[in-house]
């Protein structure tokens, strides 16, 4: 993840090497060579993530294939959240890089001290799932585009809403393997411990827009960020609503940088006239080196 990058783009070079620092210990070789069981620990997987985002903004900048120089807005789906924050300038990427780590080191501890669980319910309204999430005292966890919401809570109930679905008429339900109940009340202690945390660190006002998870709406003010990105913890990811939004606000096309291209496959579920590119290695931005 991130390899061909750091081989062919100075930038992200340094952005590795930067991170590398002011982590102490090497995120550019787990990246790179695993082993899978260490990059997906939250404490390691949040800053690989943001890190390998930001190259690849890095890469895009240098190669000069950002559209007038910079992008209209950025919205990011939970750690993507602080990606985009710090690609509209925020705060700087060493800071970033502090905030991930502390943030995936406080919900990976919450997830050791808790028993949670997640699962996937498929093709229903918002509304059904708001009933069953009440009756089974679990939450919503992510909006992520219509049909797809994520449910999260202590694991006993989440396996007990997942088991009465079907009576429900709720056909597709799906367990996911996770390490515990992100986006839910289980991470409260982890929410109180990065408010206290970020209590010291200076926000900006950010130099284009940016949308926030909690409500799907543009957010502008530095202390209303940090509010946000502290209550986002334990708060629904609204990622549907910040697609629509961004929509609305202007944007034109969606440009996806990481991994995978999950998001880039919401986007097209949400609206399938949407333009939507997923960057995730060098030859994504700069085919046959060109």
């Amino acid at each position: 993840m991130g390899k061909s990058l750091v081989e062919q783009s100075a930038a992200a070079r340094a952005l590795y090497e930067q991170a590398n620092s002011v982590l102490g210990w090497d995120l550019a070789k787990i990246s790179f060579e695993g082993p899978d069981a260490d990059l997906t620990q939250t404490k390691v997987c949040q800053p690989a993530l943001f890190v390998h985002g930001m190259a690849l903004l890095a890469v895009l900048r240098e190669a000069g294939k950002l559209p007038a120089g910079e992008p209209r807005l950025a919205l990011g789906l939970s750690l993507g959240e602080v990606t985009a924050y710090c690609a509209a300038g925020v705060f700087d990427f060493a800071t970033g890089v502090r905030i991930v780590a502390e943030r995936g080191r406080l919900m990976q501890q919450a997830c050791e001290q808790t028993t949670g669980g997640m699962a996937a319910i498929i093709g229903e309204e918002r509304s059904t799932v708001e009933n069953l999430c009440r009756d089974f005292d679990i939450e919503e966890a992510n909006f992520n585009a219509p049909g797809q919401i994520i449910v999260s809570g202590d694991k006993s109930k989440v396996a007990a809403a997942v088991a009465a679905a079907k009576d429900r008429g709720i056909k597709k339900v799906i367990p996911l393997n996770v390490a515990g109940a992100y986006h839910s009340r289980l991470m409260e202690p982890a929410r109180i411990a990065f408010a206290t945390f970020l209590q010291s660190v200076p926000f900006a006002a950010p130099k284009f827009a940016v949308l926030t998870n909690t409500t799907g709406n543009l957010i502008s003010d530095p202390t209303a960020i940090k509010e946000a990105l502290v209550k986002q913890v334990v708060s629904s990811v609204r990622w549907e609503d910040c697609m629509r939004n961004a929509a609305a606000a202007g944007a034109t096309e969606f440009w996806e940088l990481g991994p995978g291209g999950v998001l880039s496959g919401l986007a097209r579920r949400t609206e399938k006239t949407w333009v939507v590119k997923s960057f995730a290695e060098f030859p994504d931005v700069v085919p046959n080196g060109a």
